[in-house]
């Protein structure tokens, strides 16, 4: 099976091929990476029509290369991710968290949800279905550190944020560059946490009918 990646940051590459590489080690990766969609969707301020079709020829491309599924890491664009599903179907075509939102509902009323990208708190909350509780928390300064290259500095601020998350049932990282701080953000809250990646893989096993998902 080939799975073609599409990001949007290059930090969310090595926790999903982490995801694959203990979850499905026989699946094909190929990467596609386009480090301006999160820099354009800030400065735009929202999703553009513009920013839509963008998607779509990355679609386009990763299917012309014949590939059996497509998974986005890039939490903040779930309505353009749904344009391309509806363009390829009935190719899998995975919005980053639809995997694990659907564990949080089914374990959690009071959910916390944790990023360090702004945009992410804007478009993900609507993917909750609206009996569900949710408790947006941005780790401020967490991304910029991550950026620079000071992955401790934001360990610290994305577990120190977390704190304010401690009366939810369950927390959810929003972010693939999160999954890394799942067991300090567990320890930090003594909350269940749910990452995006290895519910990703689960879920397109189990969509492409290969054994053991």
């Amino acid at each position: 099976m080939r799975i073609t990646l599409v990001h949007a940051l290059k930090h969310s590459i090595v926790p999903i091929e982490a995801s694959f590489a203990r979850l499905w080690p026989e699946a094909r990766l190929m990467n596609l990476l386009d480090d301006s969609l999160s820099a354009d969707l800030a400065r735009d301020g929202g999703l553009t029509d513009a920013m839509t079709e963008r998607f779509l020829r990355l679609g386009r491309y990763a299917a012309g290369t014949g590939s059996d599924a497509i998974l986005f890491t890039c939490s903040a664009f779930g309505p353009c991710i749904e344009a391309v599903a509806r363009a390829h179907a009935p190719m899998p075509v995975l919005k980053p968290n639809e995997a694990m939102i659907e564990q949080a509902i089914a374990r959690g009323k009071k959910i916390g949800l944790l990023s360090t990208f702004p945009p992410t708190l804007v478009s993900m909350p609507p993917e909750f279905p609206p009996r569900i509780e949710l408790v947006p928390k941005l780790a401020e300064g967490a991304m910029a550190a991550l950026d620079r290259g000071d992955r401790a500095t934001h360990d610290r601020l994305v577990v120190e944020a977390s704190r304010d998350l401690r009366d939810c049932d369950l927390i959810a990282l929003a972010q693939y560059s999160l999954a890394p701080t799942a067991d300090e953000v567990a320890r930090a809250t003594g909350r269940p946490v749910l990452t995006t990646p290895d519910s990703a893989v689960e879920k397109l096993k189990k969509m492409l009918g290969v054994g053991g998902g």
